[in-house]
């Protein structure tokens, strides 16, 4: 196995697992949301302010990949 102990693999699984709802978070925060505001009308953005809802709607898809990525390298440790 990893050669980890008990309390060592838990404090591995416990790291991943913030780290993957961390990432759930950002998605929910800077994607769902600006985006079912936008398809409900919750919001007065424009068109002109179009491209930047995209720029910021993929900073936020890129951190939650990350995130989701980091957690999963974490979890590799146990291998």
């Amino acid at each position: 196995m990893s050669g980890l102990d008990a309390a060592e693999i838990e404090h591995t699984k416990l790291l991943a697992n913030a780290l993957d709802r961390a990432s759930t978070a950002c998605f929910t925060v800077g994607i769902a949301t600006p985006l079912a505001a936008m398809i409900y009308g919750f919001t007065n953005l424009g068109i002109k302010f179009g491209f930047v809802v995209i720029y910021c709607l993929t900073g936020w898809l890129f951190v939650t990949i990350f995130l989701h990525y980091m957690a999963r390298r974490v979890l590799r440790k146990l291998r």
